[in-house]
């Protein structure tokens, strides 16, 4: 008697870690959306205080 023993993920779960996934970048967008100027800016004055 034989059984295969194949192991691959349900459905069920990848579209679990798939919409888990879509929901953190889209938060992160929405994130980078809102305060994207300010992250910028900053990222660029600390940028600039290592030149001097």
């Amino acid at each position: 008697m034989r059984t295969d023993m194949k192991k691959s993920l349900s459905p069920l779960i990848l579209a679990l870690v798939t919409g888990a996934l879509a929901l953190v970048l889209l938060l992160t967008f929405q994130g980078w959306m809102a305060h994207g100027a300010d992250i910028f800016l900053s990222l660029a004055q600390s940028g600039l205080s290592w030149c001097f």
